[in-house]
């Protein structure tokens, strides 16, 4: 991964967004509660507070001037969206809408990725299983991708049945 692009990686309390950030890092240890901004190698961890509770979003807006990149991380297991619709056209930055927990037991991928797209109208949706290392590279190429034509070119040369098209 080149140092020029960096993800955030946004989503509830419980999602799975510091799992998946240590999936992505290749970093075989136990994920823990975070508790304020982890920078790792190419990503920002948030805590699911500042998604969970509007008082926060000004710290995500801070923090999107440093990424080039937002994943929303949307479990599987849960029926329930923290995120709003619309969320992502108020940020200016290349957005990916991550579905975790694909392996779990009462998982409903279908129902999550509806959830994302209506809080991300625009951008690639991926599947993901922290566990069994199932939709890691589509994450990590697509935040290699500079531009919306670019995530565009990417999805149409995949054959990988981890995404969902833009």
């Amino acid at each position: 991964m080149t140092k020029q692009h960096r993800a955030m990686l946004i989503g509830a309390i419980g999602a799975g967004k510091s799992t998946l950030t240590n999936a992505l890092l290749g970093r075989d240890v136990p994920a823990v509660k975070t508790q304020s901004l982890v920078y790792r190698d190419w990503i920002v961890d948030t805590p699911g507070e500042y998604t969970e509770n509007p008082l926060f979003y000004k710290n995500i807006m801070a923090t999107v001037l440093e990424v080039t990149h937002v994943l929303l991380i949307q479990d599987a297991t849960n029926p329930k969206t923290i995120f709003p619709p619309g969320f992502t056209t108020g940020i200016p930055k290349l957005s990916i809408g991550v579905v975790t927990k694909t392996d779990a037991p009462g998982e409903d991928r279908e129902r999550a990725a509806r959830q994302l797209r209506r809080a991300m109208p625009e951008g690639p949706i991926v599947y993901v299983s922290a566990y069994k290392k199932e939709g890691l590279n589509e994450i990590r190429e697509l935040v290699e991708c500079a531009s919306r034509e670019k995530i565009k070119e990417y999805l149409i040369s995949s054959k990988s049945e981890n995404i969902s098209a833009m």
